[in-house]
């Protein structure tokens, strides 16, 4: 919190751009992995059997097309978030206002809810205290230090809580691996893991018979195998190279290479939640079948409350049951610190998109002091709708969690994914493209959303009365369908109307990457009005500039001079959020010297190049291996 100039908007952002790789790889890992990780996955190993690990393994991959194919251009355009980047390549105001709001949505209904819901269940399990408490008291916490550190504490604390979160997850697969006799004894009993009570005639409660299986049937399983092969990796490349949570901790790295040595880190870590999370709860069902495989709704209801199945309950049962005292402690601070990794990342990355995307929007003014304020008291905004969103989240749950995401994902995602992927391999594209196949693919998605909420998945047992569009077309499929509505949409529009000028392909895609950057001199000129903020407005209205050197200017040499008498409360209050720097200024008021703009390079040194691109064959050839042999 100290070195990384945290008063800064660049510092608090984007933690001052010098991180080396092994805070980022960790931070990568931890921000991905949340409690809703360990409660969905284990929750859906119980209910269906190992299937669920794809969505995983689809990551290993997609975190390194990141730092090979993304992040030389996002580093290039020197952006730190995403709308951004879209607005530099596509020009034009609409696509970036679009996509922030979005982004915002995206993170209150699948990240922050869901993963207050996970941490809460474990907490109410174990501790038998009521959901909302524990809630508020996770929450508060969490609040207070992103607030007040930045994304410099938001990472660092992150490279503590991965390492908290392996010892105790591992400690627990290995006692439940003990308990069951290793992984002959798991594929051995868990087809005999079922639940006492259930109709007779029907299927409901068996375990699947292609449980151990990640390819399944394409027409008739619950995760198709075209689905999981190209559906899901669509979503995927949408959350690990243009979501603000990832890539803001990859751009916070020193350079290229460190942010492809993180990216390699938390590759070779999403091997593990196969055997740490999915294969513990396929354990959890085989030693309480009553309980994770009830198969009747009311006997469910009165086990977690909720009537469509009690999956997600295997991960805290395991924990409450297997591990002796002092691990049940550890093991309860590792689904607290996974809990507080995701949000306190969820929570930074929103309050960038909302203060640079949004407020710089409506204030283009503004100074680099109110912007502090304003990203800091969203923060607390944010807390107190997720609160309010989480008996939605209780009420709405199927009976597995992951799936809930993963379904909603499908819906959102795909058309973000394609107008960026577009956006930075294709000259062409331009912003009439982009916007008109974001509006079209979004439009659709949302119509199959709000489907899916009208005409839930009928319990087992029950017929099924839901329209052809929802029971027949798998919401993987469905994605693939709307990546490619999405793609044609801007294929045609772009080719319909006229092309980008070049600056808006110069340095802003793949084969322009190399470009020399314009040297624009009106950002520089001195300018005798700049005590009025005419320079600003000079400049185009959502120009982000991070400088340090701005911290100076005489607007807000006029509030601190205000604060200078004020309390020493006051003095602590804004020391504690990183304002002190400006009271400093306003005593010795020196003319700064504009200063260089502190963002990742894009050199690398070639022996660290060839060590890295050595990395990513091995890494590579260990994902493709673990597809190929649990297929």
């Amino acid at each position: 919190m100290w070195k990384t100039q945290r008063s800064t908007v660049k510092g608090y952002f984007l933690a001052g751009g010098q991180m080396v790789w092994w805070p980022v790889g960790a931070s990568l890992f931890a921000s991905n992995v949340g409690s809703g990780h360990f409660i969905g996955l284990a929750g859906s190993g119980a209910a269906s059997g190992i299937a669920a690990t794809a969505y995983e393994w689809n990551g290993m991959f997609a975190v390194l097309v990141l730092a090979w194919l993304f992040l030389p251009i996002y580093i290039a355009a020197g952006v730190t978030t995403m709308p951004e980047y879209l607005r530099k390549r596509f020009g034009g105001k609409r696509i970036q206002i679009f996509l922030a709001i979005l982004y915002l949505f995206i993170y209150i209904f699948t990240k922050i809810s869901v993963d207050m819901y996970a941490g809460a269940l474990f907490i109410q399990q174990a501790l038998h205290w009521d959901l909302y408490i524990a809630v508020v008291g996770l929450l508060a916490v969490t609040a207070v230090y992103t607030v007040a550190g930045g994304l410099a504490a938001v990472i660092y604390t992150d490279a503590l809580q991965t390492l908290i979160m392996l010892i105790g997850a591992l400690t627990l697969m290995v006692f439940s691996f003990l308990e069951v006799g290793g992984l002959e004894g798991l594929q051995a009993k868990y087809f005999d893991a079922i639940p006492s009570t259930r109709k007779e005639n029907s299927s409901c409660g068996l375990p699947r018979e292609d449980a151990f299986h990640i390819f399944r049937d394409a027409v008739n399983s619950d995760l198709p195998w075209p689905g999981v092969l190209v559906g899901m990796t669509i979503p995927s490349l949408w959350y690990w190279c243009t979501d603000q949570v990832i890539v803001q901790r990859s751009l916070a790295a020193k350079n290229l290479s460190h942010a492809k040595g993180g990216s390699l880190m938390t590759s070779y870590l999403k091997i593990l939640p196969l055997f740490m999370m999915v294969m513990p709860g396929m354990i959890s069902r085989i030693l309480f079948p009553d309980l994770v495989a009830c198969a009747d709704a009311e006997i469910c209801r009165n086990i977690c409350g909720n009537p469509s199945g009690c999956s997600d309950i295997a991960y805290p049962k395991l924990v409450i049951e297997l591990l002796p005292v002092g691990l049940r402690g550890l093991m309860m601070s590792v689904m607290i610190a996974a809990l507080m990794s995701s949000l306190t990342s969820i929570f930074n990355s929103a309050s960038t998109i909302f203060t640079m995307d949004l407020w710089k929007h409506f204030r283009p003014r503004c100074s680099e002091w109110e912007l502090m304020i304003v990203g800091r008291v969203f923060v607390l905004l944010l807390t107190v709708v997720s609160i309010l969103w989480i008996p939605l989240v209780q009420a709405g749950q199927g009976g597995q969690l992951f799936i809930y995401i993963q379904s909603i994902s499908s819906y959102l995602q795909p058309p973000v994914a394609m107008v960026f992927i577009l956006g930075c391999f294709w000259k062409r594209a331009n912003e009439k493209g982009a916007f008109w196949g974001l509006v079209t693919g979004l439009v659709l998605g949302a119509i199959r959303l709000v489907l899916d909420f009208v005409y839930p998945e009928p319990q087992c047992g029950e017929t099924d009365l839901r329209p052809g569009v929802v029971k027949y077309m798998h919401y993987l499929y469905f994605s693939m369908v709307l990546a490619l509505i999405t793609t044609v949409t801007v294929l045609v529009v772009s080719l319909l109307t006229e092309p980008p000028s070049q600056e808006k392909i110069s340095r802003l895609t793949w084969f322009t990457r190399g470009d020399q950057p314009v040297k624009k001199d009106l950002a520089l000129s001195p300018c005798p009005d700049a005590a009025k903020g005419v320079c600003e407005a000079e400049r185009p209205a959502l120009q982000i500039d991070i400088s340090i050197a701005s911290e100076n200017s005489s607007d807000e040499n006029k509030c601190t001079t205000k604060a200078k008498g004020s309390s020493k409360l006051m003095t602590t209050l804004l020391w504690l959020c990183g304002m002190e720097r400006k009271r400093e200024n306003a005593e010795n008021a020196v003319p700064a010297k504009p200063e260089p703009l502190p963002m990742a390079s894009s050199e690398e040194k070639p022996l660290v190049k060839h060590i890295l691109n050595v990395n990513l064959l091995l890494c590579a050839c260990a994902g493709i291996f673990l597809w190929a042999y649990f297929a």
